[in-house]
């Protein structure tokens, strides 16, 4: 069926619509690590930065592995949304929030013989470890806090609220920066003052969400039903989905993590300086995420209604604007890199190593904007079950690659491995993606909105 030219502008302005504000609030979040990176990066030794990138890689595992919190409830919220079940959506938030708190209060339960033993499989030097283990020990206290925001925001991007999904993060994002200069900066409290910054942080924006959601949760606990909330079928499929994603999460935090240590085996320069380019990594991933977002919650919300021809539009219009902003970060690290290495470090030994494996994140952008977007895509459905198996053959196929790269190119066979890693993801999904489609009934093919 023909489109008119006003509904594809009107796609396009959804589209950034949605994906405006999430690009926006996601960039603030590396910067926040960005932060980290530069106040300690000022101070007089490399181990510092070396600490840092270690302790928030532990809670890359503790915290980010949970991150089926935030990605299982856009898919469950945003499937309701499009099928106008207002009742399953109340159910989802509740189950949801439970579950984050009862998560939360076993992480801060088991957390620290975990510290331990990620110390103990980083394998970096004395003095970087006893920095680590101080920062650790001070951020395990957030985790209520933090899966709590995970589930906050899945509802808003299920809902198509980013604004308030925006607000939350820069809550979160602007204190957490904020309180970074001043515990470090201003009061000298080194590793320790950023990791009180970013506690403090994260239980404020705990507040906020739930002052943002204060209606949906009055009105989900008015309706709330424990036989529906434990049924059986329910939890069979929030376990399924949320299992997928935790296991691929996992294997995502291992390849970084990996990477991480890799580069901490070949010395603290090399550490630091790759510490700096995961931060440009982590800065374009989250930019690009935005549309992402939007693919997870416009796709989402299309197939839960039964509109393939909706469907189909949401995954190019994304995709076209990602790729072209993709190319965009591109350009920004080719022509201003130095400039931004700068900002994060006044080491010379760093900046010159980070400087000198920088073409790899000239590249990355372009490379890796698929696997976001079939990640959107495939998360805002809910099939997850392909998600986990793409990533158990990525990840197999990246430490494998690695055991060649590494040994022939150094520190750079280390970024090739990760970029090959990026386009496997990619190729991976894309087996998939049609199974997505055929799961729509072609009898609601011409379907409008």
């Amino acid at each position: 069926m023909s489109e008119t030219r006003a509904d594809l502008a009107l796609s396009y302005r959804k589209v950034w619509r949605l994906a405006g504000p999430i690009i926006l609030s996601n960039i603030s979040v590396p910067l926040v690590g960005a932060v980290d990176t530069a106040v300690v990066g000022h101070l007089p030794e490399a181990q510092y930065i070396g600490a840092v990138a270690l302790g928030a890689l532990i809670f890359s595992f503790l915290y980010w592995g949970f991150g089926f919190l935030r990605m299982g409830t856009t898919g469950f919220v945003a499937q309701a949304y499009g099928a106008g079940n207002w009742r399953e959506l109340s159910d989802t938030l509740i189950r949801a929030l439970l579950l984050a708190v009862a998560l939360g209060l076993l992480t801060i339960a088991v957390g620290w013989p975990l510290i331990e033993f990620a110390l103990h499989l980083l394998q970096s030097s004395a003095a970087v470890e006893s920095l680590a283990r101080d920062y650790a020990h001070i951020r395990i206290w957030s985790a209520p806090a933090v899966l709590c925001v995970y589930v906050f925001t899945g509802v808003f991007f299920g809902l198509h609220n980013m604004r308030a999904a925006f607000v939350l993060q820069l809550v979160l994002n602007i204190s957490n920066m904020l309180l970074d200069l001043l515990f470090v900066l201003g009061f000298g409290w080194g590793v320790e003052g950023v990791a009180l910054a970013s506690l403090i942080a994260e239980y404020l924006a705990m507040l906020v969400g739930f002052y943002l959601l204060r209606y949906q949760i009055k009105n989900a606990l008015r309706s709330f039903s424990r036989a529906r909330l434990l049924e059986r079928a329910a939890l069979a499929k929030l376990f399924q989905a949320n299992s997928n994603i935790f296991i691929r999460t996992l294997c995502l935090l291992f390849a970084f993590s990996y990477f991480t240590a890799k580069g901490a085996q070949q010395g603290e320069v090399i550490l630091a300086a790759n510490a700096i380019l995961l931060h440009l990594q982590s800065i374009m991933a989250y930019g690009l995420d935005g549309f992402a977002t939007a693919a997870e919650a416009l796709a989402g919300s299309a197939y839960g209604a039964g509109k393939r021809r909706v469907f189909r539009r949401a995954v190019l219009l994304t995709s076209i604007w990602a790729a072209i902003f993709a190319l965009l970060i591109g350009l920004v690290y080719l022509l201003l890199g130095e400039v931004i290495i700068g900002l994060f470090t006044n080491i010379d030994a760093v900046a010159a190593s980070a400087l000198q494996f920088l073409p790899w994140m000239v590249a990355a952008p372009i490379i890796s904007i698929w696997s976001f977007q079939l990640d959107g895509i495939f998360i805002g459905v809910s099939h997850t079950r392909e998600m986990r198996n793409a990533m158990i053959v990525s990840l197999v196929a990246y430490l494998a690659l690695l055991q060649w790269t590494i040994p022939a190119f150094g520190n750079h066979g280390l970024f090739l491995g990760l970029m090959c890693f990026m386009l496997i993801r990619a190729l991976s999904l894309l087996f998939y993606f049609p199974g997505i489609e055929a799961s729509i009934r072609a009898d609601d093919y011409d379907n409008t909105d």
